[in-house]
């Protein structure tokens, strides 16, 4: 294993700047705030740590790229950012979440109140969901996995045509894996960041995705033309777990701060750090570190207290409607599920601690 580690006075600079006018913005940043930016820079911080490289395989080794820094992001004339003309997040769910349309409907709403936490101070919208069929994408079977894959460019034109006109950006969230062209095995997700779309799928972050027991494999995609998507009246969907909406709600946030130019994270260990596969992502924190947190805050304008308590307050707040015994899946069963957010325990913890330093 091996340690990404930048010194004290290279991590101050990305995050506070050498130009005296952003200098000065940091300096009129609250007590609180500054304290826990400053948290950055500290060598000995139990709150924000080193990058950790695990393999050859891992996204910095993989893809060497310049660092961007607070002043960078700053200064990028063609960032993105949110007005008051276009404040929404909107949400397009295609097809079924859950195994149930309840489940598939309390899931969507524990996204949305999540992001509404997560980008505090931005509105966020649930489209009305929509079958594969709406969006007339192309599909195809996976010839590695025997699974259902669906075209991630064309959904993203369907996007596009749908975004309303206060939509800072909108994204598509579906359980059917994604291909961006022919020659590709697939793709976790894919975004144009010039038109504020994306789509990313969540199939491969169910636990039983890549067994060979994996209950939506095909054998034979029986279709009359491409335009007959009754394949997917059926679609086997993967129960949904803590772990399940954990990588949902670290994937939904991490491509929407792209759209909001946060470029992937080379400092320390963060949310918008790069992943090749599972493993790697699953290290990545679920929260921001102060460099790509105070791009975050410049972009939005809302105080970290808030934001921190906001988040904390959805780990905590049960959905409404909750059954006291999870239902087994069925996909006739009318009952919601209680929210599953027991893997996110220890990251609660973190929380309270950052809020801790903040009020101290």
């Amino acid at each position: 294993m091996q340690t990404v580690r930048h010194s004290e006075h290279t991590l101050k600079t990305a995050l506070i700047s050498k130009n005296p006018a952003l200098v000065s913005q940091y300096e009129k940043l609250d007590a609180g705030e500054k304290r826990l930016m400053d948290e950055a820079f500290r060598p000995d911080s139990d709150l924000f740590g080193p990058i950790t490289l695990h393999s050859q395989s891992d996204w910095i080794t993989s893809h060497p790229e310049a660092p961007q820094d607070f002043e960078e992001f700053f200064n990028d004339l063609y960032r993105k950012t949110p007005s008051p003309q276009k404040h929404s997040i909107y949400i397009q769910c295609i097809g079924l979440l859950g195994n149930t349309r309840s489940i598939s409907e309390e899931y969507v709403k524990w996204l949305k109140g999540y992001c509404e936490a997560f980008f505090y101070g931005l509105t966020v919208k649930l489209l009305e969901p929509v079958p594969v069929s709406a969006t007339r994408c192309s599909f195809r079977i996976n010839d590695n996995t025997q699974n259902l894959q669906i075209h991630a460019g064309q959904i993203l034109k369907f996007l596009k045509k749908k975004k309303p006109e206060d939509a800072f950006c909108v994204v598509g969230i579906t359980m059917i894996d994604l291909y961006p062209r022919d020659s590709w095995n697939f793709v976790f997700g894919q975004a144009s960041l010039t038109d504020g779309v994306g789509i990313f799928s969540f199939a491969r972050y169910g636990s039983d995705f890549y067994s060979s027991h994996y209950e939506g494999k095909l054998k034979k995609l029986q279709k009359k033309s491409s335009s007959d998507y009754s394949v997917f009246d059926n679609y086997y969907v993967p129960e949904v777990t803590s772990v399940l909406l954990l990588r949902s709600c670290k994937t939904l946030t991490h491509e929407i701060g792209h759209t909001s130019g946060l470029r992937r994270c080379r400092w320390l260990a963060c949310l918008m750090q790069g992943s090749n596969h599972l493993e790697e992502a699953d290290r990545r924190p679920l929260d921001l570190r102060p460099i790509r947190l105070r791009k975050l805050q410049s972009a939005v304008g809302s105080h970290l207290k808030d934001r921190y308590k906001a988040l904390v307050r959805w780990v905590d707040t049960e959905s409404t409607d909750t059954p006291t015994v999870t239902p087994k899946p069925s996909r006739a069963d009318p009952l919601s599920l209680p929210k599953p957010v027991e893997a996110f325990k220890e990251w609660k913890e973190w929380i309270t601690k950052c809020l801790a330093v903040l009020q101290k």
